[in-house]
This record gives C-alpha cells, sequence and structure tokens, in this order.
C-alpha cells in the first residue's frame, strides 16, 4: 500500500461519509414526504401474491417488454446497478490494495464472467439509452416524441454515470489483468482480458480506476439526495415499492372499476361524510394517498403514458406524464410547509399553524414552500394552479397511461379524484356536464328521455321481446341489460335489435328490464359526480338483485352491449353490493357460434377494420371473441396500427361524450383517418358510444370526401347477424 493508495482511499472514504450520509437523510425525507399522503390500507396484502408480481416485473421486463426497443437495454442497466452494487463496494478494497477482491467469490471464475457481462452489459445499455433518447428527441418529433416535456439533463446525467461505472468495472478489470493481479480465463474476461495486454503493467493504475468508479458512484449519490424530483433516478428504489402496492394485488393494472372514493382510509360514506373534516376526491395535494405521493415520486418522465394518450396526440394540453410530474414538483415544494404541521381550510384560511407562536413557526419555514402551499391545485395560469383546468377535462379515461407505465402509476384514478373534488365541492366542471347531470338525475338518462320510452326499439321486431314482469322465470338465463344508448340513440338501437335477434335465434332465454332500467352511472362516475353515481348504481343494485332473488351466484346472468355498462356492472357494483356474471355481446355470441347455436352461411365478403373499444379491450381484455366473430363471418380483418391494448380512444370515455372538443384534432376523427388507412369497406366495433362517435367522424371525413361513400361503422353483432341470414332471406341491413 503506496502513498498514492492512501490518499486515495482516505480522499474515496471522505466523499463517502459525505455523499452516504446526504443519500441516507434524502431518503428519510422522502419517506416522510411520502406519508404526508392520506392512509389506504388496501396495499397491505397479501404478501405473496404482491411479492411474486413485483419478482416478476423487474426481473423479467414484463412491463418494460411493451418497448421492445427499451426493454433489452434497460434490463441490462437494471442488473448493472443492482449486482454491480457489490463491484462498487469492492473498489473500497482496490484504492487501498490494487490486489483486494471478495472473499472466496472473487477467485471464481462464473463470478469475474457474471461481472464482465455486467461491465460490457452496462456501457452498451447506457449508451443505447442515450442514443434512443437522442432519436427520438422533441427538437425533431415534437409531440410525436414521447421524451417531450422530461428532463433531459439529468437523464443524460444518470446515463452518463452508468457508462462511467460500466467503464469502471472493465478499467479494474484490465488494469489487474495487466499488472497479474488477476489470472482467469479468457471467457470469464473476455473484454478485459485481451485489453489488458494492451495497457501497462502499473498497479497504481489499479487503484485510479477503483477511484474513479467509486467516486461516479458517490456523486450520483450526492446528486440525486439533493433533487428529490429526479424521477429518472430515485425510481431505481422507489419503483420496486409502487410495483409491490400497486393497486391490484393480483398484478393487475389500476384499469377496470375505478378505485372508490376514500377519506382516511375507508370509502366515503355520503350519508355521515362531513365536508370540513372528510377528503372529497383531491383538492389538495395532502388529500391524494401515499400511494399517490408514490406514484408521483416514481415518475421516470420516459413518457410512454404521453405516446400512448389519445388527448395528447391530438393536440390538446394534457399529458399524463406532465400530469404526474407536476403533482410531484408541487408535493415536493410544498411539503417542507407540510411537514411543519401547515394546514388550511377549504376557505384558504391557516388552520394547522395557529396561536402564539404561529408566527415564529412560519418564519421558519422556507418562502418558496409557503408560496406554493397558498397554489390552487387545479386552476388557471392566472391562478397559478398547478393542473388546468383543460388538462384535467381532456382526460378520456381510456387507461393507455396506465396500461403502459412500467413502474404502475395510477394516473386515472387520480386525475378521477381532482375531477371529484371539483364537482362535489367547487361546484366546478364544463358547463356541458350540467345538463347531463341534471338528465341523470330526473331521467336516469345522458339524454333525459323518458323511461317509457325505454322500449321503443323493440318495435319493428319479428317477436315479442319478453320484459321483466316481476318474478324471473326458471328457463331464463340471461337479463339483456340494454343501457341507456341502446335505447335511445338512433345508431345503437341497431345494434339492440341485432342482438336480440340473434339471440333468439339461437334459442337463448332472455328478458329486460324497459321501464325499471337506470343508467349504470359511468359518465356520471368518470366525470366525478361520485354521488350521482353512487345514487343510480344502488337503485340498480336494488332492482338487480330482487330480479335475481333466490338466484345462486353462478346464475345471476347479465349480457350488455355497452362496453361502458359492461365495466360497471361488473367491476364496481360489487363495491355497492351487486355481485353478478356479467357477459359482453361479443364474448356471448362468439360461444353461441362455437356451439352452432349460430351458424354464418351468408359469407361477407368485406374488409372490415375492428376498433377496440377502450372499456372493453384494455379495461376488461376482451379482444379475441369480437375479433373471433368477424372472421366467422367471412369478412378480412384488417387491423390497425393501434389495436389491442394499444388501442386508441374513440373520444367519448370520461363523459367526453357529453362535451364539446374545443381543442387540437377531434379524437374521433383522428381514429377514423387511422382506420381509413386500412381501406375498409366497414369499421366494427363492439360499444355503442364507440359506434356514435365513430360514425360522427365518419361523416366529418365524407363531407370532406375524404372517405367513401359506400363506408360505414357497424357494431360486430349486426355483421353476424347479415352472416346468419338465410339465403332464402333478405340479409339484414348493416
Amino acid at each position: 500500500m503506496g502513498a498514492l493508495q492512501v490518499t486515495l482511499g482516505v480522499i474515496g472514504v471522505a466523499v463517502s461519509v459525505v455523499a452516504w450520509g446526504m443519500f441516507v437523510a434524502a431518503v428519510l425525507r422522502q419517506v416522510r414526504t411520502i406519508r404526508l399522503g392520506q392512509p389506504d390500507p388496501t396495499r397491505n396484502g397479501p404478501f405473496l401474491p404482491r411479492l411474486a408480481t413485483l419478482v416478476k416485473e423487474f426481473a423479467a421486463h414484463t412491463r418494460m417488454a411493451k418497448v421492445r426497443t427499451v426493454a433489452p437495454w434497460h434490463w441490462l442497466v437494471m442488473w448493472g446497478f443492482l449486482i454491480g452494487s457489490l463491484v462498487l463496494f469492492e473498489a473500497y478494497g482496490e484504492v487501498f490494495v490494487p490486489a483486494w477482491h471478495w472473499p472466496v467469490i472473487g477467485d471464481w471464475a462464473v463470478w469475474n464472467f457474471v461481472t464482465e457481462v455486467l461491465g460490457v452489459g452496462t456501457v452498451v445499455g447506457g449508451v443505447a439509452l442515450a442514443v434512443i433518447r437522442q432519436l427520438n428527441h422533441p427538437r425533431r418529433a415534437d409531440r410525436l416524441s414521447r421524451f417531450a416535456g422530461s428532463n433531459f439533463k439529468q437523464a443524460y446525467f444518470v446515463e452518463a454515470v452508468v457508462i462511467i461505472e460500466g467503464l469502471g468495472i472493465l478499467g479494474v478489470k484490465a488494469f489487474k489483468e495487466a499488472s497479474g493481479l488477476e489470472d482467469q480465463p479468457l471467457w470469464a474476461n473476455f473484454v478485459s482480458g485481451p485489453l489488458g495486454h494492451l495497457l501497462p503493467a502499473n498497479p497504481d493504475l489499479v487503484s485510479v480506476m477503483a477511484i474513479i468508479k467509486l467516486l461516479s458512484g458517490m456523486i450520483w449519490l450526492a446528486v440525486v439526495a439533493r433533487n428529490l424530483t429526479m424521477g429518472v433516478a430515485w425510481h431505481r428504489f422507489s419503483a420496486f415499492f409502487n410495483i409491490y402496492f400497486k393497486r391490484e394485488d393480483d398484478g393487475g393494472v389500476a384499469l377496470g372499476a375505478l378505485r372508490p372514493m376514500m377519506s382516511a382510509g375507508k370509502p366515503l360514506d355520503f350519508e355521515e361524510a362531513d365536508p370540513e373534516k372528510d377528503v372529497f376526491g383531491a383538492g389538495k395535494i395532502e388529500d391524494f394517498s401515499w400511494k399517490g405521493w408514490l406514484d408521483f415520486s416514481t415518475c421516470t418522465e420516459c413518457g410512454r403514458c404521453q405516446s400512448q394518450c389519445p388527448a395528447w396526440n391530438t393536440g390538446k394540453p394534457l399529458s399524463p406524464k406532465l400530469v404526474i410530474t407536476q403533482l410531484r414538483d408541487h408535493a415536493y415544494a410544498k411539503a417542507p410547509y407540510l411537514l411543519a404541521g401547515g394546514r388550511k381550510d377549504m376557505a384558504g384560511d391557516e388552520i394547522g399553524i395557529v396561536g402564539d407562536d404561529a408566527e415564529a413557526r412560519l418564519a421558519k419555514i422556507d418562502v418558496l414552500a409557503l408560496a406554493e402551499s397558498g397554489r390552487p391545485l387545479i386552476g388557471g395560469a392566472e391562478e397559478m394552479g398547478v393542473i388546468d383546468p383543460d388538462v384535467l377535462w381532456s382526460c378520456t379515461s381510456c387507461g393507455a397511461c396506465v396500461e403502459q407505465c412500467p413502474v404502475d402509476i395510477e394516473h386515472v384514478d387520480h386525475i378521477v379524484d381532482m375531477r371529484r373534488y371539483q364537482v362535489l365541492i367547487e361546484s366546478n366542471f364544463p358547463t356541458e356536464l350540467g345538463g347531463m347531470f341534471k338528465n341523470l338525475e330526473n331521467k336516469g338518462n345522458p339524454w333525459g328521455q323518458n323511461a317509457k320510452d325505454r322500449l321503443a326499439w323493440t318495435e319493428g321486431l319479428p317477436f315479442e321481446v319478453p320484459v321483466f314482469d316481476g318474478e324471473l322465470a326458471d328457463d331464463v338465463e340471461y337479463l339483456f341489460w340494454v343501457g341507456c344508448a341502446g335505447a335511445f340513440e338512433d345508431r345503437a338501437r341497431k345494434t339492440t335489435q341485432a342482438v336480440a335477434e340473434l339471440l333468439h335465434n339461437a334459442g337463448v332465454k332472455y328478458t329486460v328490464l324497459g321501464p325499471e332500467e337506470t343508467c349504470t352511472g359511468d359518465p356520471a362516475r368518470r366525470a366525478g359526480n361520485e354521488f350521482l353515481f353512487q345514487m343510480l348504481a344502488q337503485q340498480n343494485v336494488e332492482v338487480l338483485n330482487t330480479v335475481f332473488e333466490g338466484r345462486e351466484p353462478g346464475k345471476r346472468k347479465i349480457v350488455v352491449t355497452c362496453a361502458h355498462c359492461f365495466n360497471t356492472l361488473a367491476n364496481e357494483y360489487p363495491q355497492l353490493g351487486g355481485t353478478f356474471e356479467v357477459v359482453h355481446h361479443t364474448q356471448l355470441l362468439n360461444r353461441l357460434v362455437r356451439e352452432k347455436r349460430l351458424v354464418p352461411v351468408a359469407p361477407i365478403a368485406e374488409d372490415v377494420t375492428y376498433h377496440d373499444p377502450c372499456y372493453l379491450g384494455r379495461h376488461n381484455k376482451v379482444y379475441d371473441a369480437p375479433r373471433e366473430l368477424v372472421g366467422a363471418t367471412g369478412a378480412e380483418l384488417r387491423e390497425m396500427p393501434r389495436h389491442g391494448d394499444r388501442s386508441m380512444c374513440c373520444g367519448a370515455g370520461g363523459a367526453r361524450m357529453w362535451m364539446e372538443e374545443r381543442i387540437g384534432k377531434r379524437i374521433n376523427v383522428e381514429r377514423v383517418d387511422e382506420a381509413l388507412g386500412t381501406a375498409p369497406t366497414k369499421i366494427a366495433t363492439g360499444c355503442p358510444f364507440c359506434r356514435v362517435m365513430l360514425s360522427d367522424g365518419l361523416t366529418a371525413r365524407k363531407s370532406e370526401q375524404a372517405a367513401g361513400e359506400h363506408v360505414e361503422v357497424v357494431d360486430v353483432a349486426q355483421l353476424l347477424l347479415a352472416a346468419v341470414k338465410r339465403g332464402d332471406e333478405q340479409p339484414a341491413k348493416v
């Protein structure tokens, strides 16, 4: 051990003490900050399923693999960081004693091979990620770049440290080989071995490379400790916890049912709720749960959510990524005020730091934190709001962001929580929603139609549609939930009639509720009116439980044509005591075709492209049944570029169907343009909302002569009905 080794070693240890101290303090500060969120006991278990999900997602990179060009390089960097940490700590010995290595394993050829692969993989992976970031730089692609709005300096810093660490690993091994301090077979040191033969034999250079490897890691620790909002770095630690504590303990993403409205860790009971004490959605950053704060802290700014967002891709101000990062920056800027006990009431008056020493306590808080505490969570630029109202109300709740996020951030739940506060407490929402809320409350449907007209769709059918008369016959297998669109919207009525006729032809015994049916409440809930949703849902649950009274769970079956009704009945009504077996009409019809109860005998010689409804596909993973039905009709299926779990929204979800689209390109027109790119004669779907939106978009394109008059939008059920018509019958017009 020479003077150089002692000097470098002392420098390394001294810097490390400071860096590790800063880092540990930062971790504790971050934990205290995250705990400022509301309690959420639903994340506590079960342990083994959550652990299994964590291991699968990080070890196999199942979520990251949704972008295959990135996954292998990130996988190399991730394992380089995890296992490479052992190599980093080895540098403490190598600085003082160049020949030092870990006892026992340090001499193993297998261990040396692993570290060699890590060194090479980290360098290659780091360079690849930097190149990918450059190739997708927003200076050229603008909104097409998923990195638009991301912090490039932070990302490049992290990638630079990654590359330096990898070079440090290989450099130490190479100089050990050059100095005769390491004797490993070529397969173990396949890069550093040959490189070592080109380098000078000087043990001092081993210590120099070791200190470079060590100090780069310490600089990284110090920098991230000073930047708690540096998600691109902190996700290396927080992602494990964020994945483990994801909403669904079975490993599913936070789609389907919305998270119930919570207060103090319990579902909010509106009959006992007190706006002065209870949390109604999220009106302040501290109203989010601790898992929400963990979400904000974990965002890596990769922009996968942004690249899939229909609002962002049509010129709207909403970017799911920027929503999360804006909430993160606000949360950490306001945290010193909250940690000091600061709290304001609904009128904005201070109620946390009060008393004789209030001024002295406030004086100790950073002025920037005090200023941040006065910002409204939702507000325009003139109000210095954290989230602009146009951003909040642009969301279609399609779930593309949640589906794509590699670290399981729950964007839709957070957006709806902010909407809940705006609707229930502030009464601040787009004017168009006022009419919809009124119609739902007074008429039980968004269109404001009379309940007695819910059976108007049955007129003209060549058979009688059975209507529930107070007692469900034993041979009735399904309750056919028609839905508001299926009952009142002219285009959706054709779907309802087609499904009824197909069920009749297949001999399926079913009944409908008629005037007893009411809106499931989906548009109210997605718009933030949780109170109205619960009123409608409780009414429906009571009716449905009465209809199925005396029937065991396996025989309480509902078939539904609307993807939104399907999702609400199947996934959200159990929250209110209504548990039923709900199937989508495409699933039931596909089964009937397989069972030969419906036999297509008149093939449709059409080119069909299929649009996946968000609430059927992404939210409920029903992708195959509709496509199999299209194939069964004899039509040729032509997939759009964005389909399956990457399908683009039609623009109707999140109650957007009842809101004007004033910013950017209309989402339905964007989707129709993509559909027309497949040169179809028919655009098929499985949801009345989608059919309305796509039909309107197609009409717009036809008026501009950008689409042929022969192209039309239909439901899959209509295609099937035309195909099962006998040769001596007039084919149904679709």
